[in-house]
Parts: C-alpha cells; structure tokens; sequence
C-alpha cells in the first residue's frame, strides 16, 4: 500500500473518524501538542464527545489531508507535518499552513497544493 494511503487508513477509523490516538503516535507529538498545531483547543482532541464534534472533526480532517498531500513531496508524514508547521508560503505573505489553517483557511492551502501538484507557482 502506497505511504499516502497507508497514512489515511491508519488515522481514519471505519466510521470515517480522524483518530486522534493514532494521529499523535504517527506525528511524535503530545495531545497538547497536536492540539495547539491544529488550532483546537486540548479537550477537543482529548474528550470523547468534542472529538466527535463536527467542527473538530473537520479540522482534523482538513490538516490530515494536507499532510496527505504533502507527504510525497517531503518524504515522510514527520517531515510533512515539519512542513505544515513551520515552511513559509510565498503566495500568503509568507505564512505557514498551520498559520493558515489557525485563521480558517485550510481549503486555500488545499487549493495552493493542488496549484503546485500541477505545475504552477508557489
């Protein structure tokens, strides 16, 4: 199975939850930790019911499709998610995905990626 693949079917649960044990374990990071870099508060990654939230599921959603995506490119999910955190984006004034996504914009930096997979300017 292709690592991209692989990535999603180990955070992605049969009800097509992201989960957030496994998330952490394959990003090397603390709840909190995985909290503050996703923008959601510590409970929302923590307790049961925030995690099935809606909101924070979209969230979560949303950066593991970027780190998806990136994964490719960088190498491996731990560099993608050093990309995500701290790679300057010329085309937003040179702030970083997870800047980004922290303001609610994580369909921009899905949209910019995809400008980038076919060819265009960062």
């Amino acid at each position: 199975m292709p690592g991209q693949e692989r990535f999603l079917v180990e955070v992605i649960t049969g009800e097509g939850l992201v989960a957030t044990d496994r998330l952490v374990e394959r990003l090397h990071v603390t709840r909190g930790e995985l909290a503050n870099a996703f923008g959601l508060s510590r409970d929302a990654v923590s307790k049961t019911a925030r995690l099935r939230n809606r909101a924070t599921q979209a969230r979560l959603r949303d950066v593991v499709e970027i780190i998806n995506r990136v994964q490719g490119w960088a190498g491996s999910v731990p560099q993608a998610f050093a990309w995500y955190r701290s790679q300057p984006l010329p085309s937003f004034g040179d702030k970083t995905a997870e800047d980004l996504v922290k303001e609610g914009r994580a369909e921009a930096v899905k949209r910019y990626l995809s400008r980038i997979a076919e060819g265009g300017y960062a």
